[in-house]
């Protein structure tokens, strides 16, 4: 028997198995596995507000269930003692398995990390080598105490600039100067509406194109997560999301040269700052923090040829940068797990992934048509978030990987194109996650 055919066979038989175990069973199992998992999790906070009984449950029913959702395998460790986030999730960025999360679809204010959704959005709309001079008109509706990178009126910016100013300083200028270039902000906003419902990530209500704190403007740590994966997938967004440092245009004298001036990335876990370690295999993606938010994060790492992604919302410690230690400890958890758990629900294609004949998706794709590929393990996307899909992927040597696509409906396996249909993408990682030790 060939190598592919023994492949099918187990994946098969594996995929299955839940569709003949009751789902009253399987939902006491679960809720077993969780709490097992669960003991050294969140902290709860008397003052803190409650997640929602209902949540949408994009991805699978264990999803929308509030509280901490893991379930342990044989040598699985229990998740890290130390996370207070109102809301988590860790995700295998490649297979898009749910690994765990607590609280997954809790709509929550979200801080400058809706700047991925911005990124995503916008990027493949721009040639990074236009300029733009700009004018007041570019920079009126700035949010009062706005993180701002230095853009001036009447000076002129390349795109590639502005870009780096936005993922380096979150500077909310250089998010209006962009939204100017693609027909002012109200445009903008409908934009990234539209590519969040594209992606599937429903949560997600937009009221500004910077994040910054606006009544009705939520998203979720499963929605941002989703919308990290879309945007890893194109190169400019890994580019600028793992930049360090850059230099960014001073002010433009007369008779002299333009001067530079050095800006870093405000990322914690990449630079190292502020009493934090830097983590090996780091390579983005983006942070926030705003009154009404608190600290938010959205950081994606590899190590040992796995690639995961964790989202952080609104720790309640008062650990000094708290949202950064917990998002490494999730990472730390989440390699030393991946493999011994059973995923709690995925991280869904978007609504326009290539089908095949038999309805299942190719390809997860970044929604955008985007450079040297996509995510690799595919499967059907839920339309309506009702009902857990199931997937297997292996990861190869660095970041690639080969996933096996299935598609379950109604407890039916349907298999692709009349076959296991193997999905093979390069997704690379910025050349930094091989350059920093190991912790």
């Amino acid at each position: 028997m060939s190598a592919l055919k023994k492949t099918a066979l187990t994946v098969i038989a594996a995929a299955l198995l839940p569709s003949i175990t009751a789902a009253p069973a399987l939902a006491a199992t679960s809720g077993t596995r969780a709490a097992a998992g669960a003991n050294h999790a969140n902290k709860t906070d008397a003052k803190a507000p409650n997640p929602p009984a209902q949540m949408s449950t994009v991805g699978g029913s264990q999803l929308g269930i509030p509280g901490t959702q893991v379930n342990l395998g044989a040598g699985a460790p229990v998740l890290p003692k130390d996370l207070s986030a109102r809301s988590w999730i860790v995700a295998d960025a490649e297979s898009g398995a749910v690994l765990a999360s607590h609280n997954a679809h809790w709509r929550l204010a979200p801080a400058s990390t809706l700047k991925m959704l911005f990124a995503d959005t916008l990027l493949p709309r721009m040639n990074k080598d236009d300029v733009r001079t700009v004018t007041r008109a570019d920079l009126m509706g700035v949010g009062e105490g706005s993180s701002l990178v230095g853009v001036k009126e009447n000076q002129s910016y390349s795109v590639h600039d502005l870009w780096l100013g936005v993922f380096l300083r979150s500077g909310n200028d250089a998010v209006h100067v962009l939204s100017s270039m693609n027909g002012g902000v109200e445009q903008t906003v409908q934009d990234m509406q539209d590519h969040a419902e594209e992606l599937q990530a429903l949560d997600t209500h937009v009221v500004t194109p910077d994040g910054y704190d606006e009544t009705g403007q939520v998203s979720s740590a499963y929605d941002l997560t989703l919308i990290a994966r879309s945007g890893l997938q194109k190169k400019d967004f890994r580019e600028y999301c793992s930049t360090v440092r850059a230099q960014f245009p001073g002010e433009q004298k007369p008779g002299k040269k333009r001067e530079t001036f050095e800006i870093q990335n405000t990322n914690r876990l990449l630079t190292g700052a502020s009493g934090v370690s830097p983590y090996q295999g780091i390579a983005g993606v983006k942070n926030g923090n705003t009154t009404h938010a608190g600290s938010t994060f959205t950081g994606v790492a590899e190590r040992n040829g796995k690639v995961l992604l964790v989202t952080v919302m609104n720790p309640s410690s008062k650990e000094p940068q708290a949202v950064y230690k917990e998002t490494a400890r999730l990472l730390d958890w989440g390699f030393t797990a991946a493999g011994k758990v059973e995923p709690v629900g995925e991280l869904v294609a978007p609504r326009s992934a290539n089908t095949g004949p038999s309805g299942g998706s190719e390809a997860s794709s970044g929604g955008d048509g985007e450079d040297e590929g996509t995510v690799s393990g595919a499967k059907e996307s839920p339309k309506n978030g009702s009902g857990p899909q199931h997937a297997s992927a292996a990861a190869h040597e660095g970041s690639s990987g080969v996933g096996i696509a299935l598609s379950i409906t109604g407890g039916v396996l349907v298999l692709l194109a009349g076959g296991v249909f193997l999905v093979n993408r390069r997704w690379p990682l910025p050349e930094l996650v091989r350059r920093l030790p190991r912790r």
